[in-house]
C-alpha cells in the first residue's frame, strides 16, 4: 500500500476493509482506485466491492488466497495489443476465466487549480494514445506507473501547472477539476477484460455464443503449427486470436495463446481439441465463457 500516492492510500484502505467484510462480492484489479480496471469492474459487476490491488500477482493473489470472489484483469487493447505479462500470469495462477468485459477507454485531462498545465503525468500507453492533444497545445508528457496514481499523485503535491492524464472516475476520487474529457486521438481505443476466479464456470447450454481459451505448445518439428491448427479448420472451428510467445531462454519452445467460438462438449470443439493434443507437447484450458462481444 505504501506504493500508492497518500490520497490513493486512503481510499485503498477504505476499499480493502470493505472487501474483507463481504468477500463474496469483492472483484480485484490492478491499479490505484480511479484507473480503467476501477471502472471495468464497476462496469462488469455494478454491485460488486473492488479491491485495488498495486501488481496484477496480487490481483490474482487477492483470488486464491479468498480475499476477493473474482479478480478483473485487461488481457488485450485494441490499440497497443495484448497487456504484458498476462499470458504468463494467467497459467501459472491456477485460476479460470468465467466471463469477459469490453471498456471503452476514455481519457481526461485533469489539474489541481486553473493554472494552464504544462506538464501531464499519466502512464506511457496513455500518454501515447494522447500525444496528439498533448503535442498541439505543448503540454510536456511525463511517464509514471499507471493513470490514477498520476491523478493521485497531482492531487497530492498539487504542483501549478501539472496535470494528470486518467479516468474521469480519478478525478472524483481526487478532487481534480477536469480540464478536458475524450483527449485520446482514436475514438476506438477498447480494452478486453478476462474475469478470473478459483472454480471453473461452464456457461449453461442456450446461452449465446461462447469463447473457450487455452495455451498449447508446439512440437519442434517443420510444420508443427500448421498440423496442430488443421482439426479446427476440418471441423468449421471460429479461432479468433493466436498468438505466440517464448517461454525460457532456449528460444526453442514456442507456446501459443489461443480463443476459439464454442466449448468442449460440442462435437466440433472435441474432435479439433484432439487432434490438436495429438500434435503438441501439452493443451491447458483456461476458461471457457459466454462472450461479451459477438465475434461473428
Amino acid at each position: 500500500m505504501e506504493n500508492y500516492p497518500a490520497p490513493a492510500r486512503a481510499l485503498v484502505a477504505q476499499l480493502s476493509e470493505k472487501a474483507a467484510a463481504d468477500p463474496a462480492k469483492a472483484v480485484a484489479y490492478q491499479g490505484a482506485p480511479g484507473a480503467n480496471s476501477h471502472l471495468a469492474a464497476l462496469g462488469y459487476a455494478p454491485g460488486c466491492v473492488p479491491l485495488p490491488c498495486f501488481a496484477f500477482e496480487d490481483a490474482i493473489d487477492a483470488v486464491r488466497n479468498g480475499q476477493a470472489a473474482r479478480a478483473i484483469i485487461p488481457i488485450e487493447n485494441s490499440l497497443h495489443g495484448r497487456v504484458a505479462d498476462m499470458h504468463f500470469l494467467l497459467p501459472e495462477s491456477g485460476l479460470h476465466i468465467v466471463d469477459e468485459y469490453f471498456l471503452r477507454i476514455r481519457h481526461c485531462l485533469m489539474a489541481p487549480d486553473t493554472t494552464p498545465v504544462k506538464s501531464a503525468i499519466s502512464h506511457p500507453q496513455a500518454l501515447g494514445q494522447c500525444r496528439h492533444y498533448l503535442r498541439e497545445r505543448g503540454i510536456q508528457p511525463v511517464a509514471y506507473a499507471d493513470t490514477a496514481g498520476a491523478a493521485a499523485l497531482v492531487a497530492e503535491t498539487r504542483t501549478p501547472g501539472e496535470g494528470a492524464i486518467a479516468p474521469y472516475l480519478a478525478a472524483e476520487l481526487y478532487g481534480l477539476r477536469l480540464v478536458a474529457e475524450n483527449i485520446e486521438d482514436s475514438d476506438d481505443n477498447m480494452t478486453r477484460f478476462l474475469v478470473l476466479a478459483r472454480e471453473a464456470n461452464m456457461p449453461e447450454p442456450g446461452v449465446g455464443p461462447v469463447m473457450t481459451t487455452f495455451l498449447f505448445e508446439v512440437k519442434n518439428v517443420p510444420a508443427a503449427l500448421y498440423k496442430a491448427m488443421g482439426g479446427f479448420a476440418t471441423n468449421g472451428v471460429n479461432m479468433t486470436k493466436l498468438e505466440s510467445y517464448q517461454r525460457g531462454a532456449s528460444f526453442a519452445a514456442t507456446e501459443f495463446f489461443c480463443d476459439i467460438e464454442g466449448m468442449p462438449g460440442d462435437p466440433a470443439i472435441d474432435r479439433a481439441l484432439a487432434e490438436l493434443e495429438f500434435h503438441t507437447k501439452w493443451v491447458r484450458m483456461l476458461g471457457s465463457y459466454r462472450q461479451a462481444r459477438p465475434r461473428t
